[in-house]
């Protein structure tokens, strides 16, 4: 089993990237459970460059594979926002209710047919030798007039998909994988692991 550092302290995170890997041979660590308080500062413009960022000091710090991933929601009528502060929307150390209040009360004024939203992930893994591997994943819904479903987290719980007609925060988290930004990714990600894989036997 390889060692595959995930530069996250989000548990909601972590879980789905673990569920997603589960049946590929990687020894899945958080930083939280390696015992390291790494806190890389993401001032990067894209999802891109803070996942790249984070995913690189990470690995030079702890000698280890790293997989770092940003996401975040992108709201059509407030021209991208929040992006990049999507975690801090309304602040530093926001609290996800905090940030879904805010989206909510930007956006109390405009019709649903002007309420559409995507979310973005990017994700790197580094490694010691140098090598980077890249994935990015998109899912497109809007936002609801209010919170929803008391699964997941973040914007979740706002974050409607029109075919199933249930936000985020209201699919179980087998459903959610399978068409959520990250699960994108993440798919994307493990079939290239397992190229890599076969190539090293």
């Amino acid at each position: 089993m390889k060692k595959l550092i995930v530069a996250t302290y989000n548990k909601g995170k972590l879980n789905e990237i673990k569920s997603i890997l589960s049946n590929l041979p990687y020894e899945i660590i958080s930083l939280q459970e390696l015992g390291c308080n790494i806190h890389v500062i993401e001032d990067e413009p894209t999802f891109r460059g803070n996942a790249l960022k984070k995913a690189i000091e990470t690995m030079k710090l702890t000698g280890e594979i790293v997989m770092a991933d940003d996401s975040g929601l992108e709201v059509s009528y407030l021209n991208g926002q929040p992006g990049v502060y999507s975690a801090r929307f309304a602040g530093e150390g926001a609290t996800d209710d905090e940030n879904n209040a805010k989206l909510l009360d930007l956006l109390k004024d405009v019709p649903k047919s002007k309420r559409q939203a995507a979310f973005k992930c990017s994700i790197i893994m580094a490694y010691p030798d140098g090598t980077i591997l890249e994935s990015e994943g998109k899912c497109k819904g809007y936002i609801t007039l209010s919170p929803r479903g008391n699964k997941g987290f973040g914007y979740d719980p706002i974050f409607k998909i029109a075919e199933l007609g249930k936000t985020f925060a209201q699919l179980d988290s087998v459903t959610k994988n399978e068409i959520s930004h990250r699960g994108r990714a993440l798919r994307n990600l493990r079939k290239v692991l397992q190229k890599e894989l076969i190539n090293d036997i």
